[in-house]
């Protein structure tokens, strides 16, 4: 018998597309004038059928004492991979489709509800400014006393950063209020403030300025018209760990000159971002 590789004109270990390749350029420059070009036509036939055949080239191979490499074995494809799975799809992959179904779908829910209530308790909470003690820089709605604007600002405040780094003088701040507030400004639980003095300093107000440590305080936040310009107090300590908050809408603003400092556990974080209305949208 031939050589059927030589044949073909391909190595012992050519794929099927090689041989295959070269079985149709043999036919296409194939001149078939003569006896012995219809016999060499046949002779490529012949090996190309055992060769394109993996079962008689393995025996070809073998009685020509040719060696090829077996061939990867396959899995079958009837076992299930039930490692794959989701651990619900495995748990439930013995009950009916529609139970499947809405348990994927209450599971789904649920998940999403999770994440949405862990970045708000850990990442990152959305509040409303309520009243104008932040007036011009944090819009308040009218027809609200002294509200800028139609609508109120939404913000969103930053309730991890705190935990790596220590608060800032003049951030606009998120936090509990003290127990004295309610008392004082007829409303308590979460307001919206700036720092103004940090742990261990001394403030004082004279004519609607702030002095720290007796150096009058800069604060281009806070428009002429909006301080109290006839309140003084006393320069008075702030307890450590604990900041000293005021409003920039100093005049309608009942803050840390009324009920006191904040404690640092206080703090939910730092205002960094108006998502609403969209013609305030900005970071802050």
């Amino acid at each position: 018998m031939n050589d059927l590789y030589a044949v073909l004109g391909v190595r012992s270990d050519a794929s099927q597309d090689e041989i295959r390749d070269a079985y149709f350029s043999r036919l296409r420059f194939q001149e078939l004038d003569t006896e012995e070009d219809h016999a060499r036509a046949r002779d490529v036939r012949e090996a190309y059928e055992v060769l394109s055949d993996p079962e008689r080239r393995r025996s070809y191979d073998a009685s020509n004492g040719i060696w090829q490499p077996a061939p990867p074995a396959r899995e079958p494809e009837h076992i299930e991979h039930h490692h794959l799975l989701n651990p619900v799809a495995r748990l439930t992959r013995n009950l009916p489709r529609g139970w499947r179904i809405t348990i994927d779908w209450i599971v789904t829910i649920v998940g999403a509800i999770a994440i949405v209530l862990a970045i708000k308790a850990w990442i990152v909470n959305p509040y409303r400014i309520p009243s104008s003690s932040m007036e011009p820089t944090l819009h308040c709605a009218r027809p609200g006393p002294g509200c800028e604007a139609r609508f109120s600002d939404r913000v969103l405040a930053n309730r991890f950063i705190y935990h790596f780094r220590s608060p800032h003088r003049g951030e606009i701040v998120v936090f509990e209020t003290p127990p004295l507030a309610k008392q004082r400004c007829g409303a308590g639980g979460t307001f919206v403030k700036r720092i103004i003095g940090l742990p261990g300093e001394t403030w004082q107000e004279k004519s609607g300025f702030i002095y720290i440590d007796g150096k009058k305080l800069l604060e281009p936040y806070v428009k002429g018209d909006r301080r109290d310009t006839g309140v003084s107090y006393d320069a008075r300590k702030i307890p450590p760990g604990e900041y000293f908050m005021m409003g920039d809408n100093r005049s309608q603003s009942c803050d840390s000159r009324e009920w006191g400092t904040v404690p640092r556990k206080n703090l939910i974080g730092p205002v960094f971002f108006v998502y609403w209305p969209p013609n305030r949208l900005g970071f802050r």
